[in-house]
C-alpha cells in the first residue's frame, strides 16, 4: 500500500506531538529517585472536595451506560452559573476538542486563522493538520499584539484566537482592550477568547468574555475544568457562544465524547468551588512570590503574569536544562516548542516542591557558572 497517495500534503508534513512517557520509565531513564511534574500546569490541590467525593464513589455499573450525549445536566448547571441558556454551551472532551469543532465548523481549505506565534499551540496545530493556514503574529512585550493581529486579517480569515491570559506568558487583555479589539474586527469573523486560566486572575480589569456576547455575537469563549478545577485527567472543556454560532459548531462536534465520570465530577466541582478557588489562588500567590525572589537571587530573567506558571530564562539550551533538572527529579517544560528557545516554564505548586525546585535550579546554575569560570 502506498500511503503517500492517500495522505494529504498538509498531514504528511505535520509532525506528531510526542507525549512524555510514564513517570516510572522517566525516573529509570534519568536516574531520579522521585519526580515532580512541573510541566503541565496541573493543580496540586486536586479537585474541589465535592468532585473528589464524586470520583471516589463512582458507581462501577455506570461504566456500562453511555453518558449524556450532550452533557445535559452539566450544561444546565453552567447555564445557571452564567445566567444564559444551556443551548449556548457546548461541552467537549477537553478544550482541544472544542478548538477542533470550531475550526471544522467555519474553515475550509484556503481559509486561515489568526493567532499569536507564542501561545497555546493547539490552535495552530489543528488548523495546519486540517489544511487551514495559521497566520501567526509575534507577541509584543510577551503579550498579544492587537494591532499586529488586525494587520494579519485578510478576506480568507475565518477565526481569530486570543488566549487570555496567555499560555505561556501569563499576559492578558483588559476589558477595554478586548472590547476595542472586537469593535475593530467587526462581525464578519469569529473571535475566540480562550479563558482556560481565568480563575487564576484576580485583577478587576480582567474581562468576562461571556458578558460581552450580547454586544458581540461573533464572540466565542472557551473554558475548562482542567486547570483550576484539577480535572485534567477527565478532559472536560466547554465553549460558550451565541445561539446561532453554537448551533453551527454543534454540527461538527462528536456526541458522547465526554464520559460519565467526567460529567459528574465537573458538575460536583461547580457546586463546591468557592473555597477551592480561594485556596488555589493563595497557593499560587505564595509560590509565585517565592520563585520570583529565588530567580532574582540567581540573576535569572523571568516572565511572570497570571496563571499558575511562570517562565525562566536559563543560561544554556532549554532542552539541556530540562535533562539536567530531570536528573534531580524536576520535570519542567522546555520552551523551544513555544518559540521561546532558552526558556523553561514552571508550574507553581506547593511551597515544599517550589523549595526543592529552587534548590535544584540553583545547584545547576552554580555548576554552569563554575564551569564557565574554569574553562
Amino acid at each position: 500500500m502506498n500511503l503517500d497517495t492517500l495522505v494529504p500534503d498538509y498531514v504528511r508534513c505535520f509532525q506528531a506531538y510526542v507525549p512524555s512517557r510514564p513517570d516510572h520509565l522517566l525516573m529509570r531513564e534519568y536516574g531520579a529517585p522521585l519526580l515532580y511534574r512541573l510541566n503541565n500546569n496541573e493543580n496540586p490541590l486536586g479537585p474541589p472536595p465535592a468532585a473528589s467525593r464524586e470520583i471516589a464513589s463512582f458507581p462501577p455499573e455506570l461504566a456500562a451506560v453511555y453518558p449524556s450525549g450532550d452533557s445535559f445536566e452539566l450544561r444546565e448547571a453552567l447555564g445557571n452559573r452564567l445566567g444564559i441558556s444551556p443551548e449556548r454551551i457546548l461541552v467537549g472532551n477537553g478544550s482541544c476538542e472544542v478548538i477542533s469543532s470550531v475550526i471544522k465548523a467555519f474553515c475550509q481549505p484556503g481559509d486561515n486563522i489568526v493567532t499569536a506565534d507564542k501561545t497555546f499551540a493547539v490552535y495552530e496545530w489543528v488548523a495546519e493538520f486540517s489544511g487551514i493556514q495559521a497566520h501567526l503574529v509575534p507577541l509584543r512585550d510577551h503579550a498579544f499584539d492587537p494591532q499586529g493581529m488586525l494587520d494579519r486579517i485578510d478576506n480568507r480569515t475565518k477565526i481569530i484566537f486570543v488566549c487570555n491570559p496567555n499560555n505561556p506568558t501569563g499576559s492578558y487583555w483588559t476589558g477595554q482592550l478586548l472590547t476595542d479589539f472586537l469593535e475593530r474586527v467587526g462581525s464578519e469573523r469569529i473571535v475566540v477568547v480562550d479563558e482556560a486560566y481565568r480563575e487564576f486572575v484576580e485583577d478587576e480589569e480582567y474581562p468576562d468574555g461571556v458578558s460581552l456576547m450580547e454586544r458581540f455575537p461573533n464572540l466565542v469563549v472557551f473554558r475548562t475544568f482542567s486547570k483550576m478545577y484539577a480535572l485534567a485527567g477527565l478532559r472536560t472543556g466547554y465553549l460558550v457562544g451565541s445561539d446561532r454560532v453554537v448551533e453551527v459548531v454543534r454540527r461538527t462536534s462528536v456526541v458522547y465524547s465526554v464520559n460519565v465520570q467526567a460529567q459528574r465530577a465537573a458538575l460536583a466541582a461547580l457546586s463546591d468551588d468557592g473555597g477551592h478557588i480561594a485556596a488555589t489562588r493563595a497557593l499560587v500567590r505564595e509560590s509565585r512570590a517565592y520563585l520570583r525572589t529565588a530567580c532574582d537571587d540567581l540573576g535569572l530573567e523571568t516572565v511572570i503574569g497570571e496563571g499558575n506558571y511562570l517562565m525562566i530564562r536559563v543560561p544554556i539550551n532549554d532542552m539541556l536544562m530540562y535533562r539536567r533538572l530531570m536528573k534531580r527529579g524536576m520535570m519542567v517544560r522546555s520552551m523551544t516548542g513555544f518559540r521561546y528557545p532558552g526558556w523553561i516554564r514552571v508550574t507553581l505548586k506547593e511551597m515544599e516542591v517550589m523549595t526543592r525546585f529552587a534548590q535544584a535550579l540553583g545547584a545547576e546554575i552554580a555548576a554552569i557558572r563554575s564551569r564557565g569560570r574554569t574553562s
